[in-house]
């Protein structure tokens, strides 16, 4: 695991509460487009938004990083805790 203290990003996501998610367990956009094709979920530490990973033929997740500008995901799997910056393109 890469040390977050070299990711302002990552530091600030465990500085602050994290949001609940918007969409638990599925992926908010697939679910509107009526699929359920998706890989693994990710949520945004930022708002909750839950997407696709890039694995998924969506890639929800992603999409939103570039939409928003929010820098910090983390995996909504059962059992993983790791998180992303999509800015300085760093596990934490």
């Amino acid at each position: 695991m890469t040390n977050t203290n070299s990711c302002e990003h990552l530091q600030a996501a465990l500085d602050t509460d994290e949001p609940e998610p918007l969409t638990p367990g599925r992926c908010q956009e697939c679910e509107e487009d009526g699929e359920d094709a998706w890989a693994h979920l990710r949520m945004c530490l930022t708002c909750g938004h839950v997407g696709c990973c890039d694995s998924s033929p969506h890639q929800h997740a992603s999409a939103h990083y570039h939409q928003t500008g929010h820098a910090v995901m983390r995996s909504a799997e059962p059992g993983e805790s790791w998180r992303w910056c999509y800015v300085d393109i760093r596990l934490g």
